[in-house]
């Protein structure tokens, strides 16, 4: 395709072309794949810690497999660094078959990677290495294969091109679910636990061969083209991005008003719900997965909906519409699944008050940033205990230098008490709160309902905010623009969700009260979207 036509193909109207649905065909299946990639380590990561830190106490490892995830999380803005500059300087295509290719070997490599019994300690130095590799990939993958999408798009079709780019991410996380459940029952758990989960690591080869090909076959961005042939690309795409305050503005506004927001609901919606079902509601891995994975299945059509909206009435209004719902819904969303999923610890919460006595003093806001850090005083003690069994709590002052202790209906424990966790935990289920959710008891398709709407809030915030980005900076510093503010808002703002749900859960002793970190975030979003980010549908791209 000459430069003349692709650059015509900005800026016509009209139906799909051929090549165009190649365009996002080929985009899109690539960043699937690389979502996949990403996803298969968070979900497999217990498998991990037996095989590459069995060095150390089971519980530890678990807590280094989940570090060295979280270090994937929070390269993603120096990989928006690196690979946004590249995009900016030598195209859009080139960039993100290169982001690709990085992540299809990184995940390769994982399923071949010796455990700590054969390598020692080169094996997990080899992981987190591969880990990082991925990470920085994923934080120049994004922004490519958006930007490349929407240069290639009608005027008027932006968000509905880019849009299917969108769906990525929950398409990776839902075949990444899918195929290890499928792998899992089909081998059965002892098989799977010995070499299978080694399996769709090893597939992403197969994968990253096929995105690969069908990628190569693809022209440069026309937009892109077009500037490389005038000369007009930037020369320094960081400095002229980050460091004059006219394109500076433009990627905070972006990042606090867009992406941070855009980021607690989508991973509140997907992860943290899953999260909230196995970790709080004690409903079994694979049954979670299953009405998560449903859930998805019904809400992916939306993004493309939403997308498509975006183009009629704008990018703006849907994605703070998002913000505002998620915002008034997410207590009686989350209140409702417990209800569903397992009534019985909804009635133990009301019927068995339990009560917190300590010295203010010797209680720690417990955020876990890496997951090594330590709370060993009797009230963290006490109330990580109690965080990790589901169970509410108030908290009532002591005098200072007072031992701490716990209140369940007439009985009182002493943290200074032989064996106190474990003491605690036996009280707390001898007065009803139960140690998993009866599959018996679980109302599938309410849960699965409730599950959805949380799912089509993440479809509202995401399907627009590729194409929202993209028209917010200017074609000559787009890729580096658009990607960091994108990858701090879901590497940060996101990642961090789960460490910081739980430290808000530890210090007031309501397991809902997490809910306000993506409350006030969204909120925040909702705020500074409105006041300072401009409505872009139908502004010109190729300036």
């Amino acid at each position: 395709m000459s430069t003349t036509t692709m650059t015509a193909s900005s800026n016509r109207t009209g139906s799909m072309t051929s090549e165009e649905r190649k365009v996002i065909f080929a985009s899109s299946l690539g960043t699937v794949f690389e979502w996949y990639d990403f996803y298969i380590y968070g979900t497999l990561g217990a498998y991990l810690a037996k095989y590459f830190f069995s060095a150390v106490p089971p519980n530890v490892g678990f807590i280094f497999a989940l570090l060295t995830f979280a270090a994937g999380f929070a390269v993603r803005p120096f990989g928006a660094l690196i690979f946004g500059r590249l995009g900016d300087l030598v195209g859009r295509k080139y960039t993100f078959l290169i982001t690709m290719g990085l992540m299809g070997v990184g995940t390769f490599f994982i399923g071949l990677l010796p455990g700590y019994d054969t390598w020692g300690i080169a094996a997990p130095i080899v992981l987190i290495g591969l880990r990082l590799i991925q990470g920085l990939a994923l934080g120049g993958e994004y922004g490519g294969a958006a930007i490349y999408v929407a240069e290639h798009a009608p005027k008027n079709k932006r968000g509905y091109y880019t849009s299917w780019i969108q769906t990525t991410a929950t398409l990776g996380l839902f075949m990444a679910l899918l195929l290890i459940l499928g792998i899992r029952t089909w081998m059965g758990d002892a098989a799977f636990g010995d070499w299978g989960w080694r399996i769709p690591f090893l597939l992403s080869g197969i994968l990253l061969v096929v995105s690969l090909w069908i990628r190569l076959s693809l022209a440069e961005s026309p937009i892109f083209a077009k500037m490389k042939a005038e000369g007009a690309t930037s020369k320094k795409p960081l400095s002229e991005a980050f460091g004059t305050w006219s394109n500076a503005k433009i990627a905070l506004a972006a990042l606090f008003g867009a992406t941070a927001g855009e980021a607690v609901v989508w991973y509140g919606g997907q992860f943290y719900a899953l999260f909230f079902l196995t970790q709080t509601l004690k409903v079994s891995a694979v049954t979670a997965w299953i009405m998560i994975v449903i859930a998805l299945a019904l809400g992916t059509p939306f993004f493309i909906f939403f997308g498509w909206l975006s183009d009629k009435i704008g990018r703006k209004p849907i994605i703070l519409a998002g913000f505002l719902l998620a915002a008034l819904t997410y207590f009686p969303l989350f209140q409702g699944i417990t209800h569903f999923a397992n009534p019985k610890l909804e009635a133990a919460l009301a019927r068995s008050p339990v009560t917190v006595i300590a010295d203010p003093a010797q209680c720690s806001f417990q955020f876990k940033a890496t997951g090594t850090e330590k709370f060993t005083t009797g009230c963290d003690v006490a109330k990580s205990t109690l965080v990790n069994l589901s169970v509410n709590y108030q908290n009532q002052a002591a005098p200072a230098g007072t031992a701490a202790s716990v209140k369940v209906g007439d009985q009182t424990l002493a943290s200074s008490s032989p064996d106190f966790a474990k003491a605690l935990t036996t009280a707390i289920k001898s007065h009803g709160y139960p140690a998993a959710a009866d599959p018996n008891d679980i109302n599938y398709p309410m849960t699965v309902l409730l599950l959805w709407i949380l799912v089509i809030y993440v479809t509202m915030v995401y399907a627009p905010i590729a194409a929202w980005l993209v028209e917010l900076f200017p074609s000559r510093i787009r890729y580096s623009g658009l990607s960091l503010p994108y990858h701090i808002g879901n590497g940060w703002f996101g990642g961090f969700l789960p460490a910081t749900v739980f430290a808000i859960v530890a210090a007031t002793g309501n397991i809902y009260s997490g809910l306000w970190y993506p409350i006030i975030v969204a909120l925040m979003s909702l705020v500074i979207g409105f006041l300072f980010l401009p409505e872009t549908k139908d502004v010109d791209i190729t300036k």
